[in-house]
C-alpha cells in the first residue's frame, strides 16, 4: 500500500508510482480511482489523455475507459484496464496493488461460452475487426449459442493496421487473439473459405468448397479489397498490392535495394513509402491529385506529407497516372506515365483504393448502394431480418454528420459496429455513436485524425506546420467537424471527445488563443 498526498481536484488525473509501477489516479464525481496507466491498445500513457466525466480517452488513438471500473468503452483498444484498491483516510489517498498482478496491463472482460443444448447459430462472415468484436461481445453478454467465424484468410484475426507500418512482420506477432482464446470461448473459426451466395429466405450461405451453412442470425463483414490497376503489362511479375501479412513480407523482400514505384497517395501508400525509405534504392510516387490526401485532409497536410517524404529523396509525380507497365523476361522494368515520362521500376506497388467484397450478395435481397456497399441503420441492421453488416463494407448513418449515410474504412469504426451489431442481435437496443478516429505513421511521426471532414469549407491551424507540430481544425457551417494533429497530443482526442458529447466546437472557439479545452500540458 502506498500513501499519496494528493490534491487532485474533481475532473483531474495524474500518474503515480506504486511499487515501481505506473498507476493512473483519477478523481471524478468526487471519487478516487486507480487504474493501470498504459492503454491496452499500444501502451500510451493515459495520464496524458483526456478525462471527461468518468471517461478517460487515450491521447494516441482515442480508446476510452471507464475511470471507475477500467472497463473499455471505445475502441481501438480491445481489453479493459486492471483496477487497484483506493482508500481515502484523513485527506490522504492510499493505493494498494496486488503483488501478483502488479505487472498486468490488461484485463479481458468476463466472457461466457457455449451452453450445451442451445442450437441458435450466429454466423460471422469475415475474419476482421468487426467479426472478432461481435463474437467477443456476444460471449461477454453470455450468449450461449454457436458462433462461427468464416474468413477467406489463412490467419486468425490480426491487426491489419500494422501491415503498412511494419512490413517485415511475423504473422504470430500481430494476431489479435490466440488460437486458445477462440477455443476457450467456443468461437469456431473456419479459415480459407469464401462465400459464394446467400439465401435469406432459407437462411443459408453457400461457400466456394460447395458446403452450405444455415444460420439464425448473421453478420456480414467481408470488408473491401485492393483495387487493381487496369493497364497493359499489369500481369508482369513484381507488381504487388498490400492485403495480407504475406503480401507485406513479399513487398519488403522484393524492394530491398531496388527501384520502387508506388501508384496512389492514400494513407497506406504513404506509409509504405515511409517504411521503404532506408530499404529501397529509390522510391517514386505517382499521384492523380496535386498533393497527397488533398481531397480528405486538404492542401496543408498534403504539403507537409510531400515535404517530409521528399526530404528523404522520395520522388513525386503528381497530377499524373500510369498508362503502361513494361518489362523484360516477364518482370516489370519501367512504367510509362500519362505525361510521357518513363520511370525505372523493379517493383510496382499499387494502392489506388478499394472495392467492397459484396459480389456474393448480388441476387440476394440485401439492399446495397450504387457502389455495392451494404446499407444499414444505426443498429447495423440490413433491410433483411436477422442479417446485420459491419466494417468497411457498410454504408451507415454517421451520428456526428447528422446521420448522413457514409462508408468509412477505419479500423476503430469496424470494431464499434461489430459491438453494436452483437448487442442488437441479442435484443439489447444500441445505436452507433462512435466518432471516427484514424492514425497514420510517417517517418516515425504519427498524424492523428478524428471526425468526419467531408464538405469542410475552412481550416483553422494551430502550431507550426513547418516544425511538424500542428493541429488543423476543419470547419463547416461555423462548427468544427474534424481535426488532424501532428505532435499535438492530446488535442485530437479532446476534439473526438467533444464531438462524441455533442457539445459544438464553434469556429470562434477554434480560432481563439485559449487552448485550455484541448487539454494540452
Amino acid at each position: 500500500m502506498v500513501c499519496l498526498e494528493s490534491d487532485l481536484k474533481d475532473g483531474q488525473m495524474m500518474e503515480v508510482e506504486v511499487g515501481h509501477h505506473a498507476v493512473l489516479l483519477t478523481r471524478c464525481e468526487g471519487k478516487f480511482s486507480a487504474l493501470a496507466n498504459q492503454c491496452t491498445h499500444y501502451g500510451a500513457p493515459l495520464s496524458q489523455g483526456v478525462l471527461t466525466g468518468n471517461k478517460v480517452r487515450c491521447p494516441w488513438h482515442g480508446s476510452c475507459f471507464n475511470a471507475h471500473t477500467g472497463d473499455l468503452e471505445e475502441f481501438p483498444g480491445m481489453d479493459c484496464l486492471p483496477c487497484h484498491k483506493v482508500k481515502v483516510q484523513n485527506s490522504k489517498v492510499y493505493v494498494s496493488v496486488n503483488r501478483k498482478n502488479i505487472w498486468q496491463q490488461k484485463r479481458i472482460r468476463s466472457m461466457g461460452a457455449a451452453v450445451p443444448g442451445v442450437s441458435h447459430t450466429v454466423l460471422l462472415l469475415g475474419g476482421g475487426a468487426a467479426s472478432l468484436i461481435c463474437a467477443e461481445t456476444l460471449r461477454q453478454q453470455n450468449f450461449g449459442g454457436r458462433i462461427i467465424m468464416v474468413s477467406r484468410e489463412e490467419l486468425f484475426p490480426y491487426d491489419k493496421t500494422r501491415l503498412s507500418k511494419v512490413m517485415n512482420v511475423e504473422s504470430n506477432t500481430i494476431l489479435l487473439r490466440s488460437k486458445d482464446f477462440f477455443h476457450q470461448y467456443n468461437i469456431e473459426v473456419w479459415l480459407q473459405k469464401e462465400a459464394l451466395s446467400l439465401d435469406t429466405d432459407k437462411k443459408t450461405l453457400t461457400f466456394d468448397d460447395g458446403s452450405v451453412q444455415s444460420y439464425d442470425q448473421m453478420l456480414i463483414s467481408t470488408g473491401c479489397r485492393a483495387k487493381g490497376l487496369d493497364v497493359p503489362g499489369i500481369k508482369l511479375e513484381n507488381i504487388k498490392m498490400l492485403e495480407t501479412p504475406e503480401d507485406a513480407r513479399k513487398i519488403h523482400a522484393a524492394s530491398l535495394g531496388r527501384n520502387v514505384v508506388l501508384v496512389g497517395t492514400s494513407f497506406v501508400g504513404m506509409e509504405v513509402a515511409s517504411y521503404l525509405i532506408d530499404k529501397a534504392s529509390s522510391i517514386t510516387v505517382i499521384g492523380s491529385s496535386e498533393l497527397p490526401y488533398q481531397n480528405t485532409l486538404g492542401r496543408e497536410v498534403g504539403k507537409i506529407t510531400l515535404s517530409m517524404l521528399s526530404e528523404k529523396n522520395v520522388r513525386f509525380f503528381m497530377n499524373d497516372s500510369v498508362v503502361e507497365a513494361k518489362g523484360s523476361e516477364g518482370k516489370v522494368q519501367e512504367v510509362v506515365l500519362k505525361s510521357g515520362k518513363v520511370i525505372p521500376c523493379d517493383v510496382l506497388i499499387v494502392g489506388i483504393g478499394s472495392i467492397p467484397n459484396s459480389e456474393f450478395l448480388k441476387g440476394s435481397k440485401i439492399q446495397m448502394t450504387a457502389k455495392n456497399f451494404v446499407t444499414v441503420d444505426k443498429n447495423m441492421r440490413t433491410n433483411v431480418p436477422d442479417v446485420f453488416c459491419a466494417g468497411d463494407l457498410t454504408s451507415f448513418p454517421l451520428a456526428i454528420a447528422k446521420n448522413r449515410p457514409v462508408s468509412i474504412g477505419h479500423w476503430q469504426m469496424a470494431q464499434a459496429q461489430g459491438r453494436i451489431a452483437a448487442l442488437n442481435m441479442l435484443g439489447k437496443p444500441a445505436e452507433l455513436r462512435a466518432v471516427p478516429f484514424y492514425w497514420t505513421v510517417l517517418l516515425g511521426k504519427t498524424i492523428r485524425y478524428a471526425g468526419y471532414g467531408e464538405g469542410y469549407t475552412e481550416i483553422v491551424m494551430k502550431g507550426n506546420v513547418q516544425d511538424y507540430k500542428f493541429l488543423a481544425l476543419y470547419i463547416k457551417n461555423e462548427e468544427v467537424i474534424a481535426a488532424v494533429g501532428l505532435d499535438f497530443d492530446p488535442a485530437v482526442s479532446a476534439v473526438a471527445e467533444r464531438l462524441f458529447s455533442g457539445k459544438v466546437i464553434s469556429k470562434k472557439e477554434a480560432q481563439s488563443d485559449d487552448l485550455s479545452w484541448l487539454h494540452l500540458s
